[in-house]
């Protein structure tokens, strides 16, 4: 993890991102799907952000959004000054090489009719960066930076494990020198000792290149390992945010204890109790009134069902932009 920076390189102001729902005969809108429901956080520069929950809270859907993949419904998306949500489609092009993405399937995230040159390449040809020969060039060296060899630009994806095809979109996402990469669950769907070696591939490549990232996540241990600051996302909104010593050592918010007390640990001495936590996610065509945690929270009283809590400091207050805040009214009476 990088050293504490000074500058913002990424702000989000209440971004939303709805989905309208449509049935009948004539196709009307019947409701809204929530998807991201006014989340902001910052990212400063040189660190990383961990973003945490379950699935179906929208989290990925949140990356999609920042990369503009998908059309902000409202809000703001700040980066280096550059407003992202309504940037146009030239603005676009050219943030596009200081914003890359890593996907969660390293299989269908690689064209498999590519080669792996082509498809780390094709950035620069894309964005007309160096001749030919320089973008080869370029290639190799990204291959050997992520652990592959130059002797691999004429495989196909299927010639490559699961690893080394998240090592070749890591690569691609580092074509065009960027400045941020929204990880999206990078190593999820790869094996245990495959987690660990991309990871600390990540890791060095953050500290080697002064990268900034977005960590997208549902596994709060991996979380732990590579992250400044967290956002504990549920149902389309950050219920905690803080940094990662603060949100580890002291969780606030009723969720998030119970995601930390439910991570495994090998050493029996180490094992926590599980608090209560009964219940599925609410739909997020249809969320709790007032907190969207009530009807699963196990401290929640009237006043949960009734209020929407701000993200509000907790306990002492901390340097700007790396506070300790958690949305829940009854703080105070569970501890925090």
């Amino acid at each position: 993890m990088s050293e504490t920076g000074a500058t913002p390189l990424l702000v989000v102001d209440g971004l939303k991102k709805h989905y309208p729902v449509r049935g009948g005969m004539w196709g009307r809108t019947i409701g809204t799907i929530r998807a991201v429901d006014g989340v902001s956080f910052s990212v400063m520069k040189g660190q990383t952000l961990g973003l945490v929950g379950e699935s179906g809270c929208g989290k990925s859907t949140l990356g999609r959004t920042l990369m503009r993949l998908e059309e902000p419904s409202g809000g703001r998306v700040t980066f280096e000054g550059h407003d992202l949500a309504h940037a146009t489609r030239e603005e676009l092009f050219g943030l596009r090489r200081d914003i890359q993405m890593v996907f969660q399937d390293p299989y269908s995230s690689l064209n498999p009719r590519m080669t792996v040159g082509e498809i780390v390449r094709e950035p620069l040809v894309v964005h007309r960066i160096g001749t030919k020969a320089e973008q080869l060039e370029r290639v190799r060296s990204l291959l050997e930076t992520v652990g592959l060899t130059g002797e691999m630009l004429g495989r196909y994806p299927s010639e490559f494990s699961g690893g080394q095809r998240q090592r070749i979109g890591v690569a691609r996402a580092l074509a065009l020198n960027p400045k941020l990469v929204i990880a999206d669950e990078p190593v999820s769907a790869l094996d245990v000792s495959v987690q660990s070696q991309v990871l600390n591939l990540m890791v060095r490549l953050q500290r080697e290149l002064g990268l900034t990232y977005v960590f997208i996540s549902h596994d709060l241990s991996v979380v732990e390992h590579v992250s400044d600051s967290v956002a504990i996302m549920y149902l389309g909104r950050i219920v905690e945010r803080g940094p990662v010593q603060q949100i580890f050592g002291r969780p606030a918010h009723p969720y998030t204890r119970a995601l930390i007390q439910a991570i495994p640990s090998g050493n029996p001495r180490l094992r926590r109790e599980a608090a209560p936590l009964e219940g599925e996610t609410p739909s997020p065509m249809s969320p709790p009134a007032g907190c969207a945690f009530s009807s699963r929270c196990p401290f929640a009283i009237d006043a949960c069902r009734q209020v929407v809590p701000p993200l509000e400091p907790v306990g002492t207050s901390h340097p700007p932009g790396s506070e300790h805040l958690a949305a829940c009214i009854r703080l105070e009476a569970i501890g925090a």
